[in-house]
């Protein structure tokens, strides 16, 4: 249809706050316009800096002498033009984001806060996962907060609600790489087959008032760690009523996340690993991850020759947190002081299961029975059996899991943790 009419703007029902918006926008808020911006000036300015790279090297095999302050640098007009990308990017960006800031307060209230939507918070969590360092370095908007939640709200340490039907059983639902809370209690199937909400069937049979982690993912493992144990020990202190048990269920990344907060907070003397009774890990790549070690590889390929190694750039987007699984590093001192891409043998400083907890652990592999090879090359898709059930040829990386205290599941994936009944099953056997 064509004409003026076709060009007339289509009026939704209701008018100002209420406004009904289409599905695609309902995901959307006002300060993602401001973190997109941000994340656009980062690719531009590091597309021209490969470019950049590439150009140089090919001037090099011709003599041309190399920028002093740096061999991936060119001089005269050619370095004029490429600083003048990056100038001419960086005004372009600053003046977006201030005029977002300014339009910010109007768009929020020329329509309803957007809905917390599972499609909007699964890209955000990916997002985070790849880009979650960067995208907290540079505070941009869409970074993701840490935060504990009850019911699908934040808790606020200093202003916690009600909460009726809190018990002094606390159980913490911890997420993995890429992910967020709602995919605990999330999870479409095609095949008909059912849908384990653990830690619902745990608060109906155990008593237990669950609370969700959410986290940016990409950060280190060990400033997740920090965070999460100062977080604990604010929240339990205003818990509604006297802690009497603390039970973690942790999926993959968010198992060493928690052997992280658990050592942070006993280095600090803090009070909530007093009450910690239970910790189990579902799929945690305690010793490594191979994606990671393989990306690191490619890492190393593409940085053989100076054509190639501008694009080892590209490698090197990933974020802090996926390359701590490239060996499961959980602290501080496992990173710092190195350069995370480059390769080296495993950095770790050994850190056993926490004293005086029990301490579970299951592991998941696609094969239909156990061998060798689906040990090494199967696993449940990302994390072998090894990994998972932490077992190391070197006793001082050892976990030490009672045998009665493992568990591994057949014919089933990585992701399927998260919704397993025969998951479900373990834990309630473990933890009632």
């Amino acid at each position: 249809v064509a004409g003026p009419a076709a060009r007339r703007p289509v009026v939704l029902p209701g008018a100002g706050r209420g406004l009904l918006k289409p599905a695609p926008l309902r995901h959307l808020r006002a300060s993602d316009l401001r973190g997109v911006t941000q994340l656009a000036t980062a690719a531009t300015q590091g597309v021209a800096t490969m470019a950049e790279g590439v150009h140089q090297a090919v001037l090099s095999t011709l003599g041309a002498p190399a920028h002093p302050a740096s061999a991936a640098r060119t001089r005269g007009v050619t370095g004029f033009v490429y600083r003048t990308v990056h100038g001419v990017t960086e005004l372009v960006s600053k003046g977006l984001q201030a005029t977002f800031t300014r339009l910010e307060p109007l768009l929020e209230s020329l329509v309803d806060a957007p809905e917390e939507t599972p499609e909007r918070e699964a890209v955000l969590a990916a997002l985070n996962g790849v880009l979650g360092d960067r995208l907290a370095q540079t505070h941009n908007p869409l970074a993701t907060p840490m935060t504990l939640r009850w019911q699908g709200q934040p808790l606020n340490p200093q202003a916690m609600p009600p909460m009726p039907g809190a018990t002094g059983k606390v159980l913490l639902m911890i997420h993995g790489l890429c992910m967020n809370d709602l995919q605990w209690r999330t999870a479409p199937r095609n095949d008909g087959s059912p849908v384990c909400d653990h830690a619902a069937e745990l608060a109906k049979a155990c008593a237990y008032t669950p609370v969700f982690l959410r986290y940016n993912t990409g950060r280190h493992i060990s400033d997740n760690g920090h965070d999460l144990a100062a977080l604990l020990e604010q929240v339990l202190a205003y818990w509604p009523v006297p802690v009497q048990e603390l039970a973690v269920v942790a999926h993959s990344m968010g198992g060493l996340v928690m052997r992280s907060a658990v050592h942070a907070a006993q280095r600090d003397n803090r009070h909530w690993p007093q009450h910690l009774k239970a910790l189990v890990f579902l799929g945690t790549p305690h010793h490594g991850a191979p994606l990671e070690k393989a990306g690191n590889w490619v890492d190393t390929v593409l940085g053989i020759t100076p054509f190639s190694r501008p694009f080892a750039k590209l490698g090197q987007v990933r974020s802090a947190g996926i390359t701590d699984l490239r060996h499961g590093c959980v602290l501080e001192a496992d990173w710092q002081g190195r350069d995370r891409f480059a390769r080296s043998r495993d950095p770790r400083h050994p850190l056993p299961l926490p004293a005086g907890v029990a301490c579970y652990t299951v592991a998941a592999t696609t094969a239909a029975q156990r061998s060798a090879l689906a040990e090494r090359l199967v696993g449940d898709g990302l994390v072998p059996l090894p990994s998972a059930l932490g077992q190391h040829a070197d006793p001082h990386h050892q976990l030490a899991f009672a045998k009665d205290h493992q568990a591994i599941l057949y014919r089933t994936g990585h992701m399927a943790l998260l919704h397993s009944p025969a998951v479900t099953q373990k834990l309630l056997g473990w933890l009632t």
